[in-house]
Protein backbone atom coordinates (compact mmCIF):
# COMPACT_ATOMS: atom_id res chain seq x y z
CA UNK A 1 0.00 0.00 0.00
CA UNK A 2 0.80 3.72 -0.03
CA UNK A 3 1.28 5.50 3.10
CA UNK A 4 -0.88 8.02 2.12
CA UNK A 5 -3.36 6.21 1.63
CA UNK A 6 -3.17 4.47 5.01
CA UNK A 7 -2.60 7.74 6.27
CA UNK A 8 -5.76 8.62 4.57
CA UNK A 9 -7.67 6.18 6.12
CA UNK A 10 -6.39 6.94 9.84
CA UNK A 11 -6.90 10.94 9.10
CA UNK A 12 -3.21 11.55 9.65
CA UNK A 13 -2.42 14.62 7.64
CA UNK A 14 1.01 13.56 5.73
CA UNK A 15 3.18 14.88 2.32
CA UNK A 16 5.69 12.12 2.23
CA UNK A 17 4.37 8.93 0.51
CA UNK A 18 6.12 5.24 0.19
CA UNK A 19 5.24 1.89 -0.64
CA UNK A 20 4.37 0.03 2.77
CA UNK A 21 4.38 -3.95 2.69
CA UNK A 22 2.99 -4.70 6.31
CA UNK A 23 3.51 -3.92 9.70
CA UNK A 24 5.93 -5.09 11.66
CA UNK A 25 7.64 -4.43 15.11
CA UNK A 26 9.77 -1.61 15.92
CA UNK A 27 13.06 -3.74 16.11
CA UNK A 28 12.30 -5.89 13.24
CA UNK A 29 10.57 -3.65 10.91
CA UNK A 30 12.53 -2.97 7.77
CA UNK A 31 12.25 0.56 5.48
CA UNK A 32 9.10 -0.82 3.46
CA UNK A 33 7.06 -2.00 6.90
CA UNK A 34 4.88 0.19 9.20
CA UNK A 35 5.63 0.20 13.06
CA UNK A 36 4.45 1.85 16.02
CA UNK A 37 5.46 2.92 19.68
CA UNK A 38 2.65 2.61 22.04
CA UNK A 39 4.81 2.54 25.30
CA UNK A 40 7.71 4.65 26.33
CA UNK A 41 9.55 1.26 27.63
CA UNK A 42 10.36 0.72 24.15
CA UNK A 43 11.71 4.26 23.22
CA UNK A 44 15.12 3.14 22.35
CA UNK A 45 13.81 0.48 20.43
CA UNK A 46 12.34 3.43 18.52
CA UNK A 47 15.17 5.67 18.19
CA UNK A 48 16.91 2.91 16.60
CA UNK A 49 13.99 1.42 14.16
CA UNK A 50 14.92 1.03 10.38
CA UNK A 51 11.11 1.46 10.51
CA UNK A 52 9.46 3.15 7.18
CA UNK A 53 7.20 4.94 9.19
CA UNK A 54 6.35 4.70 12.83
CA UNK A 55 2.59 5.53 14.30
CA UNK A 56 3.76 8.05 17.30
CA UNK A 57 2.29 10.22 19.73
CA UNK A 58 3.00 13.89 19.54
CA UNK A 59 5.17 13.54 22.58
CA UNK A 60 7.63 11.49 21.06
CA UNK A 61 7.66 12.44 17.28
CA UNK A 62 11.33 13.95 18.60
CA UNK A 63 12.63 10.41 18.87
CA UNK A 64 11.90 9.25 15.74
CA UNK A 65 15.12 8.68 13.28
CA UNK A 66 15.85 10.95 10.43
CA UNK A 67 14.86 8.40 7.97
CA UNK A 68 11.66 7.49 9.13
CA UNK A 69 8.53 9.23 8.70
CA UNK A 70 6.60 9.75 11.52
CA UNK A 71 2.72 9.27 11.37
CA UNK A 72 2.05 11.39 14.27
CA UNK A 73 -1.47 10.26 16.24
CA UNK A 74 -3.51 10.29 19.98
CA UNK A 75 -3.72 6.60 19.75
CA UNK A 76 -1.05 4.58 18.05
CA UNK A 77 -1.90 1.59 19.34
CA UNK A 78 -5.70 2.58 18.56
CA UNK A 79 -4.07 3.41 14.74
CA UNK A 80 -2.24 0.12 14.71
CA UNK A 81 -5.82 -1.87 15.26
CA UNK A 82 -7.14 0.29 12.22
CA UNK A 83 -4.11 -0.13 10.00
CA UNK A 84 -4.02 -3.58 10.60
CA UNK A 85 -6.87 -4.45 8.96
CA UNK A 86 -5.64 -2.76 5.76
CA UNK A 87 -3.15 -5.93 5.39
CA UNK A 88 -5.35 -8.36 6.39
CA UNK A 89 -5.46 -11.19 3.58
CA UNK A 90 -8.50 -12.96 2.50
CA UNK A 91 -10.12 -15.37 5.02
CA UNK A 92 -10.33 -17.80 1.76
CA UNK A 93 -9.06 -17.66 -1.55
CA UNK A 94 -11.28 -17.94 -4.41
CA UNK A 95 -9.31 -19.27 -6.75
CA UNK A 96 -5.43 -20.33 -7.09
CA UNK A 97 -3.31 -23.65 -8.06
CA UNK A 98 -4.17 -26.98 -6.90
CA UNK A 99 -2.34 -27.80 -3.75
CA UNK A 100 0.69 -30.52 -4.60
CA UNK A 101 0.28 -33.48 -2.72
CA UNK A 102 3.93 -35.61 -2.23
CA UNK A 103 4.45 -39.00 -3.11
CA UNK A 104 3.14 -41.96 -1.08
CA UNK A 105 1.01 -39.70 0.91
CA UNK A 106 -2.19 -40.86 2.32
CA UNK A 107 -5.77 -38.41 2.21
CA UNK A 108 -8.05 -39.74 4.20
CA UNK A 109 -11.91 -38.75 2.88
CA UNK A 110 -13.41 -35.38 3.91
CA UNK A 111 -10.37 -33.78 3.94
CA UNK A 112 -10.53 -30.12 2.78
CA UNK A 113 -6.32 -28.50 1.19
CA UNK A 114 -6.63 -25.25 0.41
CA UNK A 115 -5.15 -23.37 -3.00
CA UNK A 116 -1.64 -23.34 -3.24
CA UNK A 117 -0.82 -25.81 -0.37
CA UNK A 118 1.94 -28.36 -0.45
CA UNK A 119 1.97 -31.19 1.42
CA UNK A 120 5.80 -33.38 1.60
CA UNK A 121 6.35 -36.96 0.53
CA UNK A 122 4.62 -39.69 2.83
CA UNK A 123 2.59 -37.57 4.79
CA UNK A 124 -0.55 -38.61 6.33
CA UNK A 125 -3.75 -36.43 6.70
CA UNK A 126 -6.77 -37.68 8.29
CA UNK A 127 -10.64 -37.39 7.87
CA UNK A 128 -12.17 -34.32 8.95
CA UNK A 129 -8.90 -32.29 8.28
CA UNK A 130 -8.97 -28.60 7.27
CA UNK A 131 -5.68 -27.07 5.63
CA UNK A 132 -5.73 -23.77 4.68
CA UNK A 133 -4.93 -21.84 1.67
CA UNK A 134 -0.87 -21.21 1.02
CA UNK A 135 0.14 -24.04 3.89
CA UNK A 136 2.78 -26.19 4.06
CA UNK A 137 3.49 -29.46 5.29
CA UNK A 138 6.68 -31.64 5.29
CA UNK A 139 7.59 -34.81 4.87
CA UNK A 140 6.79 -38.17 7.00
CA UNK A 141 3.99 -36.06 8.60
CA UNK A 142 1.00 -37.24 10.55
CA UNK A 143 -2.05 -34.81 10.52
CA UNK A 144 -4.88 -36.58 13.14
CA UNK A 145 -8.45 -36.22 12.85
CA UNK A 146 -9.88 -32.49 13.12
CA UNK A 147 -7.06 -31.13 13.24
CA UNK A 148 -7.15 -27.33 11.32
CA UNK A 149 -4.56 -25.43 10.24
CA UNK A 150 -5.12 -22.03 8.68
CA UNK A 151 -3.73 -20.25 6.11
CA UNK A 152 -0.16 -19.62 5.44
CA UNK A 153 1.43 -21.71 8.03
CA UNK A 154 4.37 -23.99 7.75
CA UNK A 155 4.88 -27.47 9.09
CA UNK A 156 8.57 -29.14 8.82
CA UNK A 157 9.52 -32.51 7.91
CA UNK A 158 8.75 -35.44 10.71
CA UNK A 159 5.99 -33.39 13.02
CA UNK A 160 2.68 -35.12 14.56
CA UNK A 161 -0.18 -33.17 14.99
CA UNK A 162 -3.01 -34.75 17.12
CA UNK A 163 -6.49 -35.09 16.82
CA UNK A 164 -8.45 -31.88 17.76
CA UNK A 165 -5.79 -29.51 17.33
CA UNK A 166 -6.14 -26.15 15.74
CA UNK A 167 -2.78 -24.36 14.35
CA UNK A 168 -2.98 -20.70 13.20
CA UNK A 169 -5.99 -19.04 14.78
CA UNK A 170 -6.10 -15.49 15.49
CA UNK A 171 -4.33 -14.20 18.53
CA UNK A 172 -5.94 -12.29 20.91
CA UNK A 173 -5.24 -8.72 20.58
CA UNK A 174 -7.65 -5.37 20.70
CA UNK A 175 -7.00 -2.46 21.01
CA UNK A 176 -9.82 -0.26 23.43
CA UNK A 177 -11.31 2.97 22.74
CA UNK A 178 -12.27 5.76 25.04
CA UNK A 179 -15.79 4.64 24.86
CA UNK A 180 -14.69 1.12 25.74
CA UNK A 181 -15.23 -0.45 22.26
CA UNK A 182 -12.56 -3.31 21.15
CA UNK A 183 -11.35 -2.81 17.93
CA UNK A 184 -9.53 -6.25 16.73
CA UNK A 185 -5.72 -6.12 16.05
CA UNK A 186 -5.95 -8.69 13.01
CA UNK A 187 -3.20 -11.16 12.69
CA UNK A 188 -1.35 -11.13 9.76
CA UNK A 189 1.38 -13.57 10.32
CA UNK A 190 1.62 -17.23 10.87
CA UNK A 191 2.59 -20.09 12.56
CA UNK A 192 6.53 -22.00 12.07
CA UNK A 193 6.89 -25.28 13.30
CA UNK A 194 10.01 -26.86 12.98
CA UNK A 195 11.45 -30.50 12.38
CA UNK A 196 10.58 -33.52 14.23
CA UNK A 197 7.79 -32.09 16.67
CA UNK A 198 5.00 -33.72 18.09
CA UNK A 199 1.56 -32.01 19.36
CA UNK A 200 -1.07 -33.05 21.54
CA UNK A 201 -4.87 -33.14 21.04
CA UNK A 202 -7.00 -29.90 21.52
CA UNK A 203 -3.95 -27.42 21.39
CA UNK A 204 -4.47 -23.90 20.22
CA UNK A 205 -1.43 -22.57 18.73
CA UNK A 206 -1.96 -18.62 17.84
CA UNK A 207 -0.50 -16.84 14.66
CA UNK A 208 1.23 -13.80 15.08
CA UNK A 209 -0.02 -10.49 14.85
CA UNK A 210 2.71 -10.00 12.90
CA UNK A 211 5.82 -11.78 11.07
CA UNK A 212 5.26 -16.02 12.82
CA UNK A 213 4.82 -17.81 16.00
CA UNK A 214 7.80 -20.16 16.14
CA UNK A 215 8.17 -23.29 17.33
CA UNK A 216 11.45 -24.75 16.99
CA UNK A 217 12.75 -28.71 16.06
CA UNK A 218 12.17 -31.32 18.26
CA UNK A 219 9.17 -29.59 20.87
CA UNK A 220 7.31 -31.92 22.45
CA UNK A 221 3.46 -30.75 23.69
CA UNK A 222 1.00 -32.04 25.79
CA UNK A 223 -2.79 -32.24 24.92
CA UNK A 224 -4.69 -29.04 26.34
CA UNK A 225 -1.73 -26.41 25.61
CA UNK A 226 -2.34 -22.65 24.49
CA UNK A 227 0.39 -20.55 22.97
CA UNK A 228 -0.38 -17.26 22.20
CA UNK A 229 0.75 -14.79 19.11
CA UNK A 230 4.47 -14.27 18.36
CA UNK A 231 5.75 -16.39 21.57
CA UNK A 232 8.63 -18.57 20.28
CA UNK A 233 9.35 -22.54 21.59
CA UNK A 234 13.07 -23.29 21.42
CA UNK A 235 14.69 -26.31 20.47
CA UNK A 236 13.61 -29.59 22.53
CA UNK A 237 11.56 -27.77 24.83
CA UNK A 238 8.91 -30.01 26.62
CA UNK A 239 5.36 -28.00 27.78
CA UNK A 240 3.13 -30.48 30.08
CA UNK A 241 -0.79 -30.03 29.88
CA UNK A 242 -2.97 -26.89 30.82
CA UNK A 243 0.45 -24.69 30.19
CA UNK A 244 -0.71 -21.45 29.04
CA UNK A 245 1.93 -19.01 27.22
CA UNK A 246 0.92 -15.36 27.19
CA UNK A 247 2.12 -13.29 23.98
CA UNK A 248 5.46 -12.85 23.09
CA UNK A 249 6.73 -15.14 25.31
CA UNK A 250 10.03 -16.71 24.21
CA UNK A 251 11.38 -19.86 25.97
CA UNK A 252 14.82 -20.77 24.90
CA UNK A 253 16.32 -24.06 24.59
CA UNK A 254 15.07 -27.00 26.11
CA UNK A 255 12.52 -25.52 28.81
CA UNK A 256 10.02 -27.65 30.95
CA UNK A 257 6.87 -26.20 31.50
CA UNK A 258 5.24 -28.53 34.37
CA UNK A 259 0.69 -28.94 33.80
CA UNK A 260 -1.05 -25.79 34.67
CA UNK A 261 2.03 -23.87 34.45
CA UNK A 262 1.84 -20.18 32.84
CA UNK A 263 3.78 -16.84 31.85
CA UNK A 264 2.79 -13.23 31.32
CA UNK A 265 3.79 -11.91 27.85
CA UNK A 266 6.61 -10.24 26.69
CA UNK A 267 9.20 -12.09 28.88
CA UNK A 268 12.48 -14.89 28.29
CA UNK A 269 12.85 -17.74 29.90
CA UNK A 270 16.52 -19.28 30.19
CA UNK A 271 17.98 -22.49 28.61
CA UNK A 272 17.03 -25.38 30.52
CA UNK A 273 14.66 -23.97 33.06
CA UNK A 274 11.90 -26.09 34.85
CA UNK A 275 8.73 -24.62 35.91
CA UNK A 276 7.29 -27.33 38.19
CA UNK A 277 3.49 -27.61 38.12
CA UNK A 278 1.40 -24.52 38.75
CA UNK A 279 4.22 -22.22 38.58
CA UNK A 280 3.55 -18.72 36.97
CA UNK A 281 6.48 -16.66 35.21
CA UNK A 282 6.02 -13.24 35.75
CA UNK A 283 9.32 -11.69 34.86
CA UNK A 284 11.85 -13.04 32.65
CA UNK A 285 14.71 -15.58 34.00
CA UNK A 286 18.10 -14.94 32.92
CA UNK A 287 19.85 -17.51 35.00
CA UNK A 288 19.45 -20.83 32.84
CA UNK A 289 19.71 -24.62 34.64
CA UNK A 290 17.25 -23.91 37.35
CA UNK A 291 14.16 -24.95 38.44
CA UNK A 292 11.11 -22.83 40.12
CA UNK A 293 7.85 -23.01 41.60
CA UNK A 294 4.79 -21.46 43.32
CA UNK A 295 3.29 -17.45 42.46
CA UNK A 296 5.15 -15.42 42.92
CA UNK A 297 7.77 -17.44 41.46
CA UNK A 298 10.74 -19.00 43.74
CA UNK A 299 13.17 -21.79 43.34
CA UNK A 300 11.65 -24.67 43.43
CA UNK A 301 13.82 -25.33 46.69
CA UNK A 302 13.26 -22.59 48.45
CA UNK A 303 9.62 -22.68 47.86
CA UNK A 304 9.36 -26.66 49.09
CA UNK A 305 11.27 -24.79 52.29
CA UNK A 306 8.67 -22.34 52.31
CA UNK A 307 5.82 -25.05 52.13
CA UNK A 308 7.50 -26.82 54.80
CA UNK A 309 7.72 -24.49 57.50
CA UNK A 310 3.36 -23.11 56.55
CA UNK A 311 2.57 -27.05 57.55
CA UNK A 312 4.78 -26.84 60.93
CA UNK A 313 2.77 -23.04 61.66
CA UNK A 314 -0.28 -24.96 60.71
CA UNK A 315 0.59 -27.89 63.44
CA UNK A 316 1.26 -25.17 66.20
Amino acid sequence: MKLLDIANELNIELSIDLDIESIDTLKDATSNQLSFLDNKKYLEQLQNTNAGAVLVHKDFEQYVPENTVALVCDEPYLSLAYASKLFAPNVVETQGNEPIIGKNCTIMDNVNIGFNSIIGDNSTVMSGAFIGDNVTIGENCIVYPNVIIYRDCIVGNDVTIHAGTVIGSDGFGFATTKDGQHIKIYQNGNVTIGNNVEIGSNCTIDRAAFASTTIEDMVRIDNLVHIAHNCRIGHGSILVTQTGLSGSTILNEYVVMAGQTGTTGHLEIAAFTTISARGVVSKSITEPKKQWAGFPLVEHRTWMKLQGKIQRLLKS
